[in-house]
């Protein structure tokens, strides 16, 4: 008998140890012979586990709280699924789980703004392991829709305007997260570009612009993450529901990109059960939907509109997803380093504010022995944006209002303060300053006080959430009027802005400094004071334009405004600017925004040398020097500025380094062919001829320009 149990053992340890090597592909169609019918159709629709008014999927009460849920299957050591949003931290729906907190990180634009790939990949990490930590092995991340307009609801989450920039760093993102075990989503395939009506509105836009701009942010992320799924959207494209677009889910991305992984829908995004046969694997949060379309409907279109063979591809491509990252390791709850989690927040949050303007009032001076803080909630927390993607703060949130509207808004509308606080943090770092607070409510009180101040610091707000867009650059709540006040009293006026969009500045030419912290997290009050106080030397660019006007952009409302999102009112875009998104546009239009993407200062100066292409191995070098007296970060810009005669902007390269004072270092930055050429109809073809490159502070402040003629080639889709 102990001979047996040795050897019962010893294959037991050598079939963990197949489980960890063996090709995934091979071990999910292994597995997926032995399921039984029930056992595949659990994999491929899901519960929304917290509590819903609607839904023909009633939630099994064992399942705790969280954004989706599939069942294990104990004979086959399957653990289940359990997927939690979102990029910015693990959620905590409606704090549905009592007690349950998560490092809240700063918000996508805010890591777009760092351009910092190294930052991306390790933020990702740190909610992967919290993810993993908590039970949950599948991640509603990797947010990679491009900043189309201004006004976006969501665009706070999101990693810009520029597809090299976003796909770039959503892919590192993405690595992160699954070095722990957990796969990542990329999402929301793709032009999910507005919140107003975004379960009805149609994208419409040619091939090739969508190939040259959304898409090829997508390809970059996917090439440099390989993410185990893919979320579509709830748009349409091209007069086709994303999760049902043969085109887009067959052709490009499993087709034309070799995707492996699986397609899941998002939230209420599936239409029926032929959305399987047109490329989507898994019904999400079914009870979002007007029916469970991957149960009853799809067992009896098997074999006649879907294909019988569609469900086992859907269910191996799921499998293989989990086991290729090691998701499929048993769940189980962990403890976490909060505190070693919170100074990574702190260094991205740092890291992504930008300084958009500075006459040299900023670092606060050690002379300013009277500070004012003006602003609602800047002595006690830091503003967030709203939706799925809203974190439950470690300590737990400061303020948690209802915002109300929408049945989306009523569960997920609120708005939530981090418990961070700016004056506390200034008061700590400047100790010999005497700093005192108000709220800002009455604008002439607070101008009144400004007058007897050395220096006022205004912090500014924009709440955005998702579901809805804010089609208004002006600052709300009467904002701007406070600020003019406040100027006006005090000619050392700084603005510190805390938005998940632009806004316009119509006091920018009264104040000293302009300061952009956009969400900056759960530890963002410190961070914003590290910086003011030159703790933190400034380094952010911004990775969307900042509009002068609402009419200079591409669209100055979103379409549809004002109508209910309730399926009846079918509107389409015209995205017109095609492949020229944001900067591209502006760029094209000859229009000048009132801060430029790529635009951000430093306390120290950067000096940049002109480029040399390598036009055979497509790569560029620089050499970067610090000529100011501080340490400090610079961010070189790489733009394609001409090619063969046809004069346009396109972000080439990008590199991120550190520089003590009077020191000089060379950067050499690949140049991904795509980004040149043109898409041909059936892949990407560089023309032979001149292209010209420049090293530019922003989009619009470029160097000299190098040109560079090189040989056609073709690259496939």
């Amino acid at each position: 008998m102990k001979h047996i149990a040795m050897l019962a053992w010893l294959v037991a340890a050598a079939g963990q140890a197949h489980a960890q090597t063996a090709d995934p592909d091979a071990r999910a169609a292994a597995v997926e012979r032995q399921m039984t019918e029930e056992e595949r159709f659990s994999l491929v629709w899901g519960y929304m586990p917290v509590a819903s008014r609607r839904g023909p999927a009633p939630t099994p009460a064992y399942v705790k709280p969280a954004a989706g849920y599939y069942p294990p299957i104990p004979r086959l050591d399957f653990p289940g699924i359990y997927e939690t949003d979102a990029s910015l931290g693990v959620t905590n729906p409606k704090m549905s789980r009592i007690g349950d907190v998560a490092t809240a990180l700063p918000s996508g634009l805010a890591l777009a703004a760092s351009f910092d790939p190294d930052l991306a990949r390790r933020t990702g990490a740190m909610i992967g392991g919290e993810a993993r930590a908590k039970g949950f092995n599948v991640l509603l991340a990797g947010g990679v829709n491009l900043t189309r307009d201004w006004f976006g609801g969501r665009n706070f989450e999101y990693l810009g305007e520029d597809p090299l920039l976003a796909g770039v760093l959503a892919g590192e993102s993405i690595r992160g997260i699954q070095s722990q075990r957990v796969v990542s989503t990329a999402k929301h395939l793709v032009l999910n570009a507005q919140e107003t009506l975004r379960h009805s509105i149609d994208a419409r836009i040619a091939e090739a612009e969508l190939r040259e701009s959304d898409l090829l942010a997508f390809e970059i992320a996917l090439e440099r993450g390989r993410p185990g799924a893919i979320m579509c959207a709830y748009n349409k494209i091209n007069a086709a529901h994303s999760c049902a677009n043969d085109w887009l889910l067959n052709r490009v991305l499993r087709g034309d990109w070799g995707f492996k992984g699986y397609v899941m829908s998002d939230w209420g995004a599936t239409h029926g059960p032929t959305d399987m046969a047109a490329g989507l694997d898994q019904q999400s949060g079914a009870q979002l939907d007007s029916q469970v379309w991957f149960d009853k409907p799809l067992r009896a279109a098997l074999g006649k509109t879907v294909p019988r063979e569609a469900l086992p591809t859907s269910v191996r491509r799921i499998l293989r997803s989990l086991y290729a990252v090691g998701a499929d390791a048993p769940l189980a709850e962990t403890p976490i380093d909060y505190a070693a989690n919170a100074r990574v927040a702190r260094e991205a949050a740092g890291a992504g504010i930008v300084l958009l303007k500075n006459d040299g009032v900023l670092p606060l001076a050690t002379t300013a022995k009277t500070i004012l803080i003006v602003g609602r909630y800047a002595n006690r927390g830091i503003w967030s944006g709203g939706g799925s993607s809203q974190v439950t703060p470690v300590g737990g949130p400061l303020v948690r209002l209802p915002f109300g509207g929408s049945p989306f808004l009523e569960v997920s509308g609120y708005q939530v303060l981090m418990p961070s606080s700016p004056l506390d943090a200034l008061r700590a770092q400047l100790p010999g300053a005497t700093i005192e607070f108000d709220p800002g409510y009455s604008p002439e009180l607070a101008a009144a006080r400004a007058a007897h101040a050395d220096l006022v610091l205004v912090f500014a707000n924009q709440w955005q959430v998702e579901s809805i867009d804010n089609p208004s650059l002006a600052l709300p709540d009467g904002q701007d009027r406070l600020i003019e006040l406040v100027a006006a009293a005090n000619p050392n006026a700084v603005v510190v802005l805390e938005t998940g969009n632009p806004v316009a500045m119509p006091w920018l030419g009264k104040v000293r400094a302009v300061v952009e912290a956009w969400y900056s997290g759960q530890e963002g009050g410190a961070a914003i004071a590290d910086v003011l106080t030159g703790r933190v030397n400034p380094s952010g660019r911004l990775p969307i334009t900042f509009p002068a006007t609402a009419a200079q952009a591409p669209r100055a409302r979103p379409e549809g405004l004002g109508l209910p999102d309730d399926g009846t009112h079918q509107f389409g875009v015209d995205y017109v600017e095609g492949a020229d998104v944001g900067y591209r546009w502006y760029a094209g239009q000859s229009r000048k925004p009132l801060f430029a993407f790529g635009h951000g200062l430093s306390y120290t100066q950067f000096r940049h040398s002109q480029p040399a292409v390598d036009g055979r191995r497509l790569s560029a070098r620089v050499t970067v020097t610090n000529t100011g007296a501080r340490a400090g970060a610079d961010v070189v810009q790489l733009y394609l500025t001409r090619r063969n005669g046809q004069v346009l902007r396109r972000l080439a390269g990008f590199a991120r380094v550190e520089l003590q004072p009077g020191e000089t270092r060379a950067v050499t930055m690949a140049i991904d062919p795509r980004l040149l050429s043109r898409w041909s109809g059936t892949g990407w073809a560089l023309d032979a001829g001149n292209y010209a490159f420049a090293i530019g502070r922003s989009a619009e402040d470029l160097g000299a320009t190098t040109t560079v003629r090189l040989a056609a080639r073709t690259i496939a889709p």
